[in-house]
């Protein structure tokens, strides 16, 4: 039969702590002798007995004393000596926070069972440290015979069963035998790392990705070493977007309706929500009192969503909401998309479980064979990845294939997450050719398939400009714009004259898809001819975007190769 048996020392002291309570009076936890504290609300708290009992203890400011410091408790008294102690291993259980550091077990043989894989020895050298002026270790990832160590602040590789030796003869080497498992941490060039967005890193070959938000970039790890991918044409975009992704955790809350009455000790209950509203691991108060639990499971009950928890919470029958709480941050979520050959990066300010707003996220991809971002996407995932050739992007509990074109379903592109009709794809461009002339833009062709539409074509602004220091001189009035009608798509903008078809918008002439630009401008002063009076815009160069329609083969497939526009000089 086992016995605790109490080892006090000579001339311990006791360490206190000091509890506010309801009111502005102190709760002095003491020896038995002390007398008890009548609060305010006339309940009484009786001082806790050697040792404390728990239960008085309420959350409030806190204080730690150490009683009887000097002899006979006196002003200025002799401090009281050590004395003499027994030898003892004192067991220091603080934390002891190393995130910059490495720490490796024990050897694993699946062919032989031998398993230390929960053997840490002290006696050996199992632990290596990374630089902590570079941050913390965010992510590793082995490849080879190394390891690729990602801190906040710097990108290395962390040698394996190896170091380098370094000689005057014959530069570096790396040499085997008696080096330790985890050999010489060699730095890549340039100050990057991943700062706290380990999942940002994706991987395809030889060459890695990922984002440092610290430096709003984006980059990319190759043989050549470190690139800023970013810089390709995007440096201001992501400096600007990068820069507003919170990096702290902030508190939101989601109050969602008691659905009945429950009452008594439940650790079950249902509330009116949709189910993809409720996350697990999120924390629950009832009408704003912390319950001390979370939700550990939710439950689709049709209008309402079953919720478990991990305690059970005593219900009086009159409560109302139940509020959940979630502790989110910004998130930059990287993903190589191995069917398109590009490294997909999706910036989001709110992750999708608070937000699936369009102004909360930018996904773009870039692309190595045109060395530049080629593609804005209007999804926002969880995360994403590839599968041998098949790229997947997962959403809740559900995961979807990206460019699937298998029969009998082909109209399923631009329809992400479950959604019933398509999402437009469209791309933005400029034209300006000659950059110093001014030009008369008449015509607008595109190669590719049937549904492309023009949504606007619109020349530079031009105008007067305000005064240096002198707002007040400035208006938008003063500032012009020429501009033309849509153009409609091949299908939609037919229309029929005595049963002749006629087109509105693009036609199709030798495989090509062709359209004149109608004016739709305003009058500008002095100007005669105007609007659609005359046909094209004047400008040094013109802003244009194609869509797709809503009719022509909704989530099928659109080709578009090229947009080109015949423009002539202006005669000023």
């Amino acid at each position: 039969m086992a016995y605790k048996l109490e080892i006090k020392y000579f001339n311990s002291f006791w360490l206190k702590k000091a509890v506010m309570l309801g009111d502005t009076t102190p709760l002095w936890p003491g020896l038995p002798w002390n007398p008890s504290y009548i609060a305010t609300d006339g309940i009484t708290h009786s001082y806790p007995t050697f040792p404390y009992s728990v239960g008085v203890f309420k959350s409030g400011d806190q204080n730690w004393y150490v009683e009887e410091a000097r002899i006979k408790g006196g002003f200025n008294n002799s401090s009281v000596s050590l004395g003499v102690r027994a030898y003892a291993v004192n067991d220091n259980r603080d934390k002891i926070d190393r995130s910059n550091s490495l720490i490796f077990s024990g050897v694993f043989n699946n062919r032989t069972g031998f398993n230390q894989t929960n053997v840490f020895s002290v006696g050996e050298n199992i632990i290596k440290d990374a630089d902590p002026l570079n941050g913390s270790i965010q992510k590793l990832y082995a490849e080879d015979t190394n390891l690729l160590v990602l801190q906040e602040n710097k990108v290395s590789k962390l040698l394996v069963n190896k170091s380098t030796i370094y000689s005057g003869e014959q530069g570096a080497n790396e040499a085997l035998g008696n080096a330790s498992t985890l050999g010489q941490l060699v730095p890549y060039l340039g100050e990057y790392g991943i700062s706290e967005n380990p999942e940002s890193f994706a991987v395809f070959g030889y060459r890695k990705y990922f984002a440092d938000k610290n430096r709003s970039a984006v980059l990319r790890l190759s043989r050549d070493g470190i690139t800023e991918i970013s810089a390709y044409g995007m440096r201001d975009y992501f400096r600007d977007y990068l820069a507003s992704i919170p990096s702290t955790w902030t508190r939101t809350t989601l109050t969602k309706p008691l659905s009945g009455a429950p009452s008594g000790a439940l650790a079950t209950f249902s509330v009116t929500s949709d189910i993809n509203d409720i996350e697990i691991g999120s924390e629950v108060e009832i009408d704003n009192v912390a319950t001390g639990s979370i939700v550990t499971n939710a439950v689709d009950a049709g209008a309402t969503v079953t919720v478990t928890i991990d305690n059970s919470y005593t219900f009086a029958g009159t409560e109302t909401n139940a509020i959940f709480v979630t502790y989110i941050k910004g998130k930059a979520i990287g993903g190589y998309d191995v069917h398109n050959q590009n490294y997909t990066l999706s910036l989001q300010t709110e992750p999708r479980i608070i937000s699936t707003s369009s102004d909360t996220f930018s996904t773009a991809s870039f692309d190595e064979a045109m060395n530049g971002w080629v593609s804005f996407y209007s999804y926002k995932p969880l995360f994403f990845d590839s599968l041998k050739n098949k790229f997947y992007s997962f959403v809740d509990s559900s995961i979807y294939e990206h460019y699937y074109d298998n029969p009998p379903v082909y109209d399923t592109r631009c329809k992400f997450y479950g959604s019933v009709t398509p999402d437009e794809a469209s791309i933005t461009f400029i034209f300006n050719p000659n950059p110093s002339i001014t030009k008369n833009f008449n015509t607008i062709a595109y190669e590719g398939g049937n549904g492309w539409e023009v949504d606007y074509f619109r020349s530079d602004f031009e105008g007067i400009d305000h005064n240096v220091g002198d707002a007040t001189s400035y208006s938008s009035s003063n500032e012009y714009q020429d501009t033309t009608s849509i153009v409609r798509s091949y299908d939609e903008g037919v229309y029929t004259v005595n049963g002749v078809p006629q087109r509105v918008g693009f036609n199709r002439k030798e495989n090509r898809y062709v359209a004149n630009l109608v004016s739709s401008s305003t009058a500008r002063p002095g100007e005669v001819i105007f609007g659609t009076q005359v046909s094209g815009i004047k400008g040094f160069l013109a802003t244009t975007k194609l869509s797709t329609d809503a009719t022509t083969d909704p989530g099928g497939m659109k080709e578009l190769y090229s947009v080109s526009s015949n423009y002539v000089m202006s005669s000023y």
